[in-house]
């Protein structure tokens, strides 16, 4: 069985402690830091493409120009759309299944603490 160590007290040593275990994850916290850099990243790609649509219809001439740019706009914001959802998806199966890792944890310690209560 491995050996537990006592956590620090006192929030800077505690949260030294948190950082150089593995005893309390830290997913909650960074998975949101994580989420919203995503989240600017497909706004960059969502400029980039509203970007690329203007430079279609000021390339070409007025009428054809407009009737291009209109395609490349719809296709633009449908796959930030897209990527908004996915990227939303893949936080949420992290959190999850970090969550389901703590669940286990405070299971096998309830049932550690059941045996123990038996073995005496």
């Amino acid at each position: 069985m491995a050996r537990a160590f006592n956590r620090p007290e006192g929030s800077g040593w505690a949260l030294l402690w948190d950082l150089l275990t593995f005893e309390k994850l830290m997913t909650n916290a960074v998975i949101h830091l994580v989420y919203w850099a995503g989240l600017a990243v497909i706004l960059l790609v969502g400029f980039g493409s509203l970007g690329a649509a203007i430079g279609v219809a000021i390339r070409d001439p007025l009428p054809w120009g407009i009737l291009l740019a209109i395609p490349v706009l719809i296709a633009g914001l449908l796959v930030t759309a897209i990527l908004v959802l996915l990227w939303r998806s893949f936080c949420e199966f992290y959190v999850t299944i970090f969550k389901i890792s703590e669940d286990l944890t405070v299971l096998r310690q309830d049932l550690e603490a059941e045996r123990a209560k038996q073995g005496r």
